[in-house]
């Protein structure tokens, strides 16, 4: 093995020539991942194409029939039922580009409950009844399909023996084409009904928030009819060498490194933030941001983060379910394309001990079918006033729902992150910023009589100067915050690198849904009994901002003097992961997923088990990778060098007198007895490990499962690692099996 780590550290560092067989080579823009006939990148502008690979609108016009073409215009617009008579010519046409384009297959899209994507191919071909072939796409096909739905996480919604589920297509988001297939996107449902997918409930938020927060918003413009939830990412990955990577099994089986002692130099200089970004590493984002644009991805902004080897890639902001669309493709993308330039892309959220973990944050917000942006300032009273509606109302919901806010974007790699000095704390709060503060506050503290006087014609008569003169960004971010209010939107800065966007917007926008409908109900009744529109929505406000003052939070919420505090508030400061997932099932959660309608408690109940199940096998998993790695390549090579002190202590005896070969040898003999105590240390927690296992395993619920695996294995995996990186720094540099961080962490 050691023989192997040089080999691979000297290729990674451009000691020697990468050998054709080891490497894939540099990746041509002409051999790109989507091949398929159409534009070359190599030389075009982006505007000439993006979207390439895309069936969007312009494909649409051009290949549906005028009238199916504005059926299908009109079902992704208004959310309407797609009118199955007009799926055959969709799928036609869809067919005849896709054909033309140079697919051969096509396979329903979806994200079922494994943090993926997942994909069934068929080709087009049918037989024609003359002894050949033809290329046929009917609508039956493109509408709907059945994977089997046993074969993936159910939480115990079907038996092991009821395999049926089905695909059904979601035409809000455009089918697009990958290599020789093309994909459709599609929820995925239990053949009873329930969704055993992400974007099913995704859809259903979505369409909960759109008609709560239309409502409200016809307190300002009467014209609205619809309101999107818009979500902009920004995904942070690590890059290694693709060799290293494969010299190291902790990495390739777990997505971390379970052992590793600190680089001497890793991230402390500040250095790599914004820093010139590598040239393999430029190339590589040069053909990831090609094939992104190709399949409609706006990708805009690249750069280096903060720790070595760690980039962010971020596009322009859009629709929340194309955007979640969006990001896991570009996540597939990412590994297929960083392959090609001798790269692995590693999305897990703390891949490496003591250097910053990847998010990605989700910047969130609403806005109109009018061009109104919801979460930005108005120009007039009438328009600051709808902004402070939708910012205070926002805020309840995220009071109301913290801790599911948390168990949405909590998991077993996510855990290592958050918290850490790197990223917000597990407790959520919300930012603010100065000057929103003080106008929330002087809201509040405004004589109740006061607001009866407010009239918008006239302008303010509640001494609020400030809310017609509110400016985007004219307060510091707080990156500690895990819910930031920065200029026009929120945000979610607490979200895992490699999660789901869904997770967390499925519970944000039901949340927000929940209380806009709630805060309606509350307006209409104080207008009922006779106050003005104005000083009725004021007056709930005013309301509303002495409740929610707990999670507003503008201070560092790294501090200990924090978490005290906001236990002392009642916010969820729970950190077992086990324990946090427990905010799905409360009657608080269960009720606002059931009143809008996004998910029923049976659906609850299952996921929950899905999150527990997963969350016990990424934990056995690791315990197993670093028994194996400890017992069968750590251990051999420290009592192997171990050995060798020992043969040169015996031969200083030989040639020394007594006196003066025990003084000569004091400093092995420290040496000897260190790697003695260590690898004893490992051998006893790996069996103490292995044992705790048998007992958890006992367990047959899932919950108290997670949770023994939580309490008994995840502190043994540090202590383990502990004696592990001591060992690292005493065994000889060329007997040490593992690339180490050093060689890791710096792309040359």
């Amino acid at each position: 093995m050691s023989t192997l780590r040089f080999k691979m550290v000297e290729a990674a560092f451009g000691k020697k020539p990468l050998d054709a067989a080891e490497f894939t080579g540099k990746h041509n823009v002409e051999n790109s991942v989507n091949s398929p006939a159409g534009i070359s990148a190599g030389d075009a502008r982006p505007s000439e194409y993006f979207a390439e690979h895309v069936f969007n609108r312009e494909k649409m016009f051009h290949y549906l029939p005028a009238k199916v073409y504005e059926k299908l215009i009109n079902v992704i617009d208004t959310g309407t039922t797609l009118d199955r008579s007009i799926a055959d010519e969709v799928a036609a046409g869809m067919k005849k580009w896709a054909i033309e384009m140079g697919a051969t297959h096509y396979t329903h899209w979806f994200a079922p409950l494994t943090e993926g994507t997942a994909e069934k191919h068929d080709s087009f071909i049918e037989h024609d009844g003359k002894g050949g072939l033809m290329e046929e796409f009917t609508g039956k096909l493109l509408v709907q399909q059945e994977p089997d739905a046993s074969s993936f996480p159910n939480g115990g919604i079907r038996n092991t023996f009821e395999a049926r589920g089905y695909s059904a297509w979601d035409p809000s988001s455009p089918a697009f084409i990958v290599d020789d297939t093309l994909c459709i996107p599609t929820i995925f449902i239990a053949y009873t009904g329930e969704a055993l997918d992400y974007k099913a409930p995704l859809l259903k938020a979505l369409r909960a928030v759109d008609k709560a927060a239309s409502e409200v918003c016809r307190y300002f413009d009467p014209d609205v009819k619809k309101v999107y939830a818009y979500l902009g990412w920004e995904q942070e990955y690590f890059l290694v060498d693709e060799g290293l990577y494969a010299a190291r099994p902790d990495l390739l089986l777990t997505g971390r490194t379970l052992m590793g002692h600190d680089s001497a130099k890793n991230q402390q200089l500040e250095d790599h933030y914004f820093g010139a970004i590598p040239t393999r590493v430029a190339a590589f984002m040069k053909d990831l941001e090609i094939e992104a644009l190709k399949l409609g991805i706006p990708v805009k902004t690249r750069h280096n983060e903060v720790a070595p080897n760690q980039f962010e890639l971020a596009p322009i902001f859009e629709e929340c379910n194309l955007a979640n669309d969006h990001n896991m493709l570009i996540m597939s993308l990412m590994r297929k394309i960083a392959r090609n330039h001798g790269f692995r892309v590693l999305l897990h959220e703390k891949p490496f001990k003591g250097v910053n973990g990847s998010g990605k944050h989700n910047n969130w917000s609403l806005g109109t079918d009018t061009g109104i942006q919801l979460m930005s300032p108005g120009k007039d009273f009438n328009g600051n006033l709808r902004f402070i509606t939708f910012i205070v109302n926002t805020l309840m919901a995220v009071y109301r729902h913290n801790g599911l806010l948390k168990a949405s974007i909590i998991s077993a790699s996510n855990a290592h992150r958050l918290g850490a000095n790197e990223a917000p704390p597990a407790i959520i709060s919300s930012f603010l910023g100065t000057q929103i503060s003080a106008v929330l506050k002087h809201i509040e503290e405004s004589d109740p009589e006061s607001l009866q006087s407010l009239s918008g014609k006239t302008g303010i008569k509640l001494d609020i100067p400030q809310i017609p003169e509110i400016l985007i960004d004219n307060t510091d971010r707080n990156r500690t915050s895990p819910f930031a209010f920065t200029g026009n939107r929120f945000e979610f800065r607490a979200v895992g690198s490699e999660a789901n966007c869904a997770s967390a917007m499925i519970v944000l926008n039901s949340a927000i849904a929940e209380q806009l409908t709630e805060f309606k109900l509350a307006v209409d009744k104080k207008i009922s009994e006779g106050e003005d529109k104005e000083s009725a929505i004021l007056s709930v406000i005013k309301e509303y901002i002495k409740i929610c003052a707990p999670i507003h939070f503008d201070g560092n919420g790294y501090s200990e003097e924090w978490k005290a505090e906001a236990a002392r508030r009642g916010l969820d400061c729970e950190t077992s992961v086990p324990l946090i997932y427990d905010n799905y099932l409360t009657e608080n959660s269960a009720d606002m997923f059931e009143k809008t309608g996004v998910m029923t408690r049976k659906e609850l109940e299952a996921r929950n088990e899905v999150k527990w199940e997963t969350y016990t096998k990424k934990i056995q998993i690791e315990s197993r990778v670093l028994g194996d790695l400890a017992m069968n390549h750590i251990i051999p090579v420290a009592t192997a060098y171990q050995s060798s002190l020992i043969e040169n202590v015996c031969n200083m005896h030989k040639i020394f007198p007594a006196e003066k070969a025990e003084m000569l040898s004091s400093k092995n003999m420290e040496l000897i007895e260190a790697i003695a105590r260590h690898t004893a240390f490992i051998k006893e927690h790996v069996d103490s490990m292995i044992e705790a296992r048998k007992v958890a395993n006992k367990i047959e619920t899932e919950r108290e499962k997670a949770i023994a695996y939580h309490d008994t294995i995840v502190p043994a995996l540090e202590e383990i690692r502990y004696h592990i990186d001591k060992l690292e720094l005493i065994v000889d540099d060329r007997m040490w099996p593992l690339p180490k961080y050093r060689e890791l962490l710096f792309i040359r």
